[in-house]
């Protein structure tokens, strides 16, 4: 990046700060859509958001364990732990008493955020000063530390999406069919509920507790437009997010703005390219497939 700075006259990439959040962005510009396909497929494109506000307690968490204990935990390894907690919670609430998945992640997303909330006032307000950069996002609080974190995040969710790919898109679609092939459907379904709380965690660097949830569904939901089966999607939702992250974290640094809402309004624009160019699409196949049969029609 320095070498690029050089040549190209780019200011922002002589920033250590600026190298730190583009590698962040560009990991969780896949390892959301990795994850986010199968939840919008599944139709749990909320439970990020449950997650990203258990989160929030679990940051709130860390924060207060170093204020109270004087230790010096990372509150984005807390909230990790927690938030992997609240995805199992999800999980076992919907098996033992049968509610609806919507209805688990409404309960845990309160119950989260009610912690977090209750272990800031505790402490008479001293926490709030550092919370901003976790509800919004901050690109210059990106550190080495949160880096690695990140990085080891990144290649769990890949290992774990690479070894388990076909047993996840097989419970996906038909979860009936699975459970007849004797694929243990409860014990995927906690698989992907604990990924998708390491790629909330992931993501709250520069997203923020309040935005993190759209990385997961934006892209894909712009995918699903122009894509013909679940692989293009996947490889479509990346590519979407990619530029998503690449584009908002250059104007957010430009304009001094927040990088998680630009990094959204700037998904939230390719997704409705996305849809004109799909709906672009299926006129001209519509168009094509009706040439041969017009023109086989008798002439008066």
């Amino acid at each position: 990046m320095v070498v690029l700075a050089d040549l190209f006259g780019i200011t922002m990439l002589e920033y250590g700060f600026m190298h730190r959040a583009f590698l962040v962005g560009v990991l969780i510009a896949v390892m959301a859509p990795l994850i986010g396909t199968f939840l919008v497929h599944r139709q749990l494109a909320l439970i990020g958001d449950a997650l990203a506000h258990t989160a929030f307690a679990g940051v709130a968490v860390g924060l207060f364990v170093n204020a109270v204990l004087g230790t010096g935990i990372s509150p984005y390894l807390t909230a990790v732990v927690v938030a992997m907690l609240a995805a199992l919670a999800i999980e076992l609430i919907s098996e033992v008493t049968d509610a609806y998945n919507d209805v688990s992640m409404a309960i845990v997303l309160s119950t989260g955020f009610a912690l977090g909330a209750v272990l800031i006032s505790l402490n008479s307000g001293g926490l709030a000063v550092g919370v901003n950069q976790y509800l919004f996002g901050n690109l210059s609080t990106v550190s080495n530390e949160n880096t690695i974190l990140l990085l080891g995040l990144f290649a769990v969710i890949s290992l774990v999406v690479a070894v388990t790919y076909k047993q996840l898109l097989y419970v996906t679609f038909d979860e009936t069919a699975a459970r007849v092939a004797g694929i243990n459907v409860p014990w995927y379904n906690r698989v992907v509920a604990m990924l998708t709380a390491m790629v909330v965690v992931g993501a709250m660097q520069i997203m923020g507790v309040i935005l993190v949830a759209a990385m997961l569904v934006v892209p894909v939901a712009g995918a699903t437009q122009v894509a013909r089966s679940f692989r293009e999607a996947l490889l479509a939702s990346v590519i979407l997010a990619e530029l998503a992250v690449l584009i908002g974290i250059t104007l957010s640094f430009h304009y001094e703005a927040t990088a998680g809402g630009t990094i959204v309004l700037v998904a939230v624009g390719l997704y409705v390219v996305a849809v004109l160019f799909g709906k672009l699409q299926a006129e001209r196949t519509v168009a094509v497939d009706s040439a041969p049969a017009a023109a086989d029609d008798p002439v008066d």
